[in-house]
């Protein structure tokens, strides 16, 4: 018999979407997000290999533009007394490297890179993930984390693309790297903001802005 698939993130059915390079993707029945099959994971070493072949330069006039909405949410909410946080921040964090070219204090974190654990013990006034959370395995255990770290009134600000039905997943590149396994639907972040209690929820185009 096989094994009775969940999504990762609400708990609820889900029901087949289609096979790419033959990874089984689901769509939930309840938040509308597209999650790959979890027996479709990459083993850490491999998804790490992946991860060392991004663009990692922090001082790439691209790279860092394409961060600087994220970016912008900070300065313009925090002053740079405000501690902060990159979850996920990888081998190139440019958003935190941005920010304490600034006068920003920000601590960093990633499992592969920075695996500072007793970092996850302290409490922060903002959180930056930038296109981190489509890589989460168990989705809903990592926000629980995430809000657990966020002093009152923090903020947790994410950059990921989002997925809607209007998309065509199976022509839809984002799905095409396979350290992405979870792909977000706007219910999916409602759902998010209520099952974890932030206050408020600001949605773009790629951004993602939760308050506590």
């Amino acid at each position: 018999m096989l094994k009775a698939i969940d999504c990762t993130l609400c708990g609820a059915a889900v029901e087949y979407l289609t096979c790419f390079r033959d990874n089984k993707y689901y769509r939930c029945t309840n938040c509308l997000s597209v999650m790959m099959d979890p027996a479709g994971h990459l083993s850490s070493e491999v998804e790490k290999s992946r991860y060392d072949q991004h663009n990692n330069d922090v001082d790439d006039p691209g790279y860092r533009n394409f961060v600087k909405p994220l970016v912008e949410i900070v300065l313009n909410k925090y002053t740079p007394e405000a501690r902060g946080l990159d979850y996920g921040a990888g081998p190139g964090p440019v958003a935190a490297v941005i920010l304490k070219e600034k006068g920003f204090k920000i601590d960093l974190y990633d499992p592969y890179y920075w695996d500072n654990r007793e970092l996850l013990d302290k409490k922060y006034d903002f959180i930056i993930c930038c296109e981190v959370i489509e890589h989460f395995s168990k989705p809903a255990k990592e926000f629980r984390l995430l809000r657990s770290l966020l002093r009152p009134r923090g903020s947790l600000v994410c950059m990921t693309e989002i997925y809607n039905r209007d998309i065509d997943f199976e022509q839809w590149y984002y799905k095409n790297d396979p350290t992405h396994v979870f792909f977000y639907a706007p219910r999916a972040l409602s759902w998010i903001k209520k099952e974890y209690d932030f206050t408020e929820l600001t949605v773009g185009k790629r951004l993602i802005h939760f308050e506590r």
